[in-house]
């Protein structure tokens, strides 16, 4: 891509291959330039350039002076926009990801010249610009990983409960971390909100802007374009739909409800429907074993077993 744009950049392979046939059938697949497989200059090169690590990409300037750090990261992070690889090219890559982070604007995040949509499982596109002035959940996650389908059920239930008191104040577009194409299309298909194309860059651009490590992964945008949070998946977990808007006031406000719950419940109770004495429980998620519903935060629970009640499904013992 580089070279066809006209810039100056030549690449010189340094093989650690164990063999010349493995050092041959490496090479092959290269369009640029090698030393001869010598086993002796690769461990002087290797020690000259303090390489630890392969693969590793050492920027020389024209006196063979290394410049800059290895460039692996930085080129997976920014591709050819990283170019000439300094540090000042890093500093400057950094502060516009800082400004599009923080730059409030939704359609700079998810759009570029090439496309100005996001896609449906129905195959439809939306427009981005449709998107300004709603809150927004960017989704990370993947079909392969069990902790994303799971947390999928969880903002499903969210995002539905949301569209039918709240109308289309919120949406949701996936980040796919999908392996492929099909595996991208099975992922979408089980969703009701949109995604990013899986073929667009913008998927890996957007992980590297919120510094995504591991998946599942919420990032909830304001109406205003501004982060609300990084921790979505926390929030929807704990607080599901009755979170919106996902503000910092809005949690503080459940909060002190459970609080003011809990103050309001006593301590333990003796229920007719259980041998031992019940226990006020704060937990995430529970199945009331009176009802069988799931319940969550305030429950009484035996210490003794595995048995747990809402409190509205309490008989007191007389």
């Amino acid at each position: 891509m580089l070279r066809t744009m006209g810039k100056e950049l030549e690449i010189v392979f340094i093989s650690l291959d164990h063999d010349e046939d493995g050092f041959n059938a490496h090479f092959e697949t290269m369009p640029w330039l090698t030393v001869p497989f010598d086993v002796n200059l690769h461990k002087k090169l290797r020690e000259r350039f303090h390489v630890v690590r392969i693969p590793s990409l050492v920027p020389l300037n024209l006196d063979g002076q290394s410049v800059e750090e290895d460039l692996i990261g930085l080129i997976e992070d920014f591709g050819e926009d990283a170019f000439p690889f300094t540090k000042k090219r890093r500093e400057e890559l950094t502060a516009i990801d800082d400004s599009m982070r923080q730059g409030g604007k939704i359609d700079q995040l998810l759009a570029h010249p090439g496309r100005d949509y996001v896609v449906a499982s129905d195959g439809g596109k939306a427009l981005v610009s449709k998107l300004i002035g709603k809150t927004v959940g960017l989704y990370f996650g993947a079909h392969w990983c069990p902790p994303c389908r799971a947390f999928t059920a969880q903002l499903v239930e969210a995002y539905n409960q949301l569209l039918s008191s709240r109308g289309d104040c919120f949406e949701v577009v996936l980040v796919s971390s999908d392996r492929d194409q099909k595996e991208f299309d099975v992922n979408i298909s089980s969703m009701p909100w949109l995604a990013l194309p899986f073929e667009d860059r913008t998927r890996q651009d957007l992980c590297r802007i919120f510094n995504i490590k591991a998946i599942p992964a919420l990032v909830l945008i304001g109406p205003d374009g501004k982060p609300i949070s990084t921790n979505g998946k926390k929030i929807i977990t704990l607080y599901g739909a009755k979170a919106f808007p996902f503000t910092q006031s809005s949690i503080e406000e459940i909060e002190e409800s459970l609080r003011k719950e809990g103050d309001s419940l006593p301590r333990q109770i003796q229920d007719i429907k259980h041998q031992h004495v019940l226990k006020l429980d704060m937990a995430k998620a529970y199945v009331c074993n009176y009802c069988e519903r799931q319940g969550k935060f305030w429950a009484f629970s035996c210490d003794a077993c595995d048995y747990d009640l809402h409190p509205t499904c309490v008989e007191e013992a007389s």
